[in-house]
């Protein structure tokens, strides 16, 4: 055989050996395009879900801005004085980013700290108010406080502190649900007498969660779940009245009174008054909890020797958690006594609360990575709810909303008109700064009071309940704001659990103004000469 002839074999023998890989790639190919036909196929034959309630609610809040923003001029308030306040277009606009914002925040149509953001930039497009001065709410020092808050309750799980609280106060409750019910909520409302509320509820959140975490395994909502973070919220408010150190609106409205009643209502006379409203409601929410959000479980088995047990294997105190507690009680500390000592007045509470912040990353206690885990949806609904409330403060819209309301009530019976006062002081508290819904609306009703024979005592104190529990949206309180962070419930269930307890609130208030505050020996009524 000649070398020619050997070539051309092999040559043969390599094509035929070539030929099945050639068929078995282009069957290669012909399958993946049938397949990805085949997909494409099914692409085209699936129903694309559209959200059509979402949707709905989007263009309902947009709709409603628009319509309040164009309407023709409404007619002016007129005060009892004979004082007329115009609604302009710039207060007008103030009601139309409200009323937006209010069916987005209750729908939650896109999250929450997104619609915040919408309320800045509504006021700068529309020339509500200047850009620089709507953005700037977003870094008040309320929000920064909130801010401050809710790193001491990250401190405070990273630490361990939370489960050495929450095993130590299992031990001592018990298993059964609805006494860790009242454990918790006695404990939040102890806190705020001594504590402002956002701390508390910042101090009160991680404890929460790790006694859930030991009633359920599963990171889902359940009944018990939103009872204990809603009733968390809703508790440390009802506390939060009892003293001037649960909040800021004490002081305020005390000082409004003063200077405009010249009449000056000391620190203990205004615990004596607010101490049985605020603790009855702490029971009547256990109560109204119990009811509403009555717990799966009616006992935890074993969960009382369970916590003594994993109380102690969490063994000594760690460096971080005795420098944790330090810096704690050394920032409430310094907070409460600002009110008693000269020396301190000066200091600005947030400055200090922030203090404590910049300590945590000086002492290692956090680092970068915990700075990234802060939940700034919750801190941007904060930051939204203070710009609106300045906005419709500034603009005078809220005064115009007072000043309209109270007059309905200028021919009514005395205690029609304190519950009227009351009401509105409620509502807009939910929407705006309760200082400012006090500060808006206090002046207008002492002015109508001696017409029909009430006191502004009783104005005064009627107001500070209700402005004290915002029950119906996540932006009435911070409290409110860091419950939610909890994932167990959603801001349209915060509504349908707020509106109960509202009215029970109103009651509570009717209550103390008819009964409670009279047999303590407050006058309620002016006497007739």
């Amino acid at each position: 055989m000649t070398l020619h002839m050997c070539e051309r074999i092999v040559l043969s023998r390599q094509r035929n050996l070539s030929t099945p890989v050639k068929i078995m790639s282009q069957t290669h190919n012909t399958t993946v395009e049938n397949s990805e036909l085949a997909v494409a196929k099914r692409g085209l034959g699936k129903v694309i879900h559209i959200d059509w309630k979402r949707i709905f609610f989007i263009l309902l809040g947009i709709g409603l801005f628009a319509l309040i923003y164009w309407c023709p001029p409404w007619p002016d308030a007129i005060d009892p004085m004979g004082e007329h306040f115009v609604l302009s277009q710039q207060a007008k606009g103030a009601l139309a980013v409200f009323g937006l914002a209010a069916v987005w925040w209750v729908f939650e149509v896109v999250p929450i700290g997104i619609t915040s953001i919408a309320i800045g930039t509504l006021q700068a497009l529309f020339l509500i108010r200047k850009p620089s001065v709507a953005f700037k709410d977003f870094m008040d020092p309320s929000v920064l406080f909130i801010f401050g808050s809710i790193v001491i309750g990250m401190v405070f799980t990273k630490t361990g502190l939370t489960k050495r609280l929450a095993y130590k106060m299992l031990s001592i409750v018990g298993e059964k649900t609805s006494m860790i019910y009242l454990g918790c909520f006695v404990m939040t409302a102890a806190l705020t007498h001594v504590m402002a509320h956002t701390a508390v509820a910042a101090t009160m959140f991680p404890l929460l969660m790790a006694i859930h975490a030991l009633y359920s395994e599963d990171e889902g909502p359940t009944r018990f779940g939103k009872g204990l973070f809603i009733g968390m919220a809703y508790v440390a408010g009802a506390g939060s009245i009892i003293t001037l150190l649960g909040a800021a609106r004490g002081a305020v409205a005390l000082g409004f009174y003063k200077d405009i009643m010249d009449v000056d209502i000391s620190f203990f006379q205004l615990t004596m008054y607010m101490f049985p409203i605020g603790w009855l409601m702490v029971f009547l929410l256990w109560a109204f909890f119990m009811v509403f959000c009555k717990p799966e479980k009616v006992r935890i088995e074993g969960l009382k020797d369970r916590a003594k047990r994993m109380y102690k294997e969490l063994g000594a105190w760690s460096r971080n958690e005795i420098a944790t507690v330090v810096i704690v009680l050394a920032t409430i500390l310094i907070i409460a006594l600002k009110n008693f000592i000269p020396a301190l007045s000066g200091f600005d509470k947030t400055g200090i609360m922030l203090c404590s912040t910049i300590a945590f990353f000086v002492f290692n206690i956090l680092n970068l990575e915990d700075l990234e885990e802060i939940p700034w949806n919750i801190i941007l609904l904060f930051a939204g709810a203070m710009s609106i409330g300045f906005c419709l403060w500034e603009t005078g819209a809220a005064k115009w909303l007072a000043v309209n309301w109270l007059q309905l009530f200028k021919d009514s019976p005395g205690i029609i008109f304190i519950l009227g006062m009351a009401f509105f002081v409620m509502i807009m508290t939910n929407f705006i700064m309760n200082v400012a819904a006090i500060a808006i609306s206090l002046p207008v009703a002492l002015v109508i009071a001696p017409y029909l024979g009430v006191t502004g005592e009783v104005i005064l104190f009627s107001s500070l309940v209700t402005a004290g529990m915002p029950f119906l949206l996540l932006v009435g309180a911070a409290p409110n704001a860091i419950a939610y962070n909890s994932k167990q419930f959603s801001t349209g269930e915060f509504v349908m659990y707020g509106i109960p307890a509202s009215i029970l609130l109103m009651l509570v208030t009717w209550l103390a103004i008819t009964v409670i505050w009279p047999l303590m020996g407050m006058t309620t009524q002016i006497p007739v000469s």
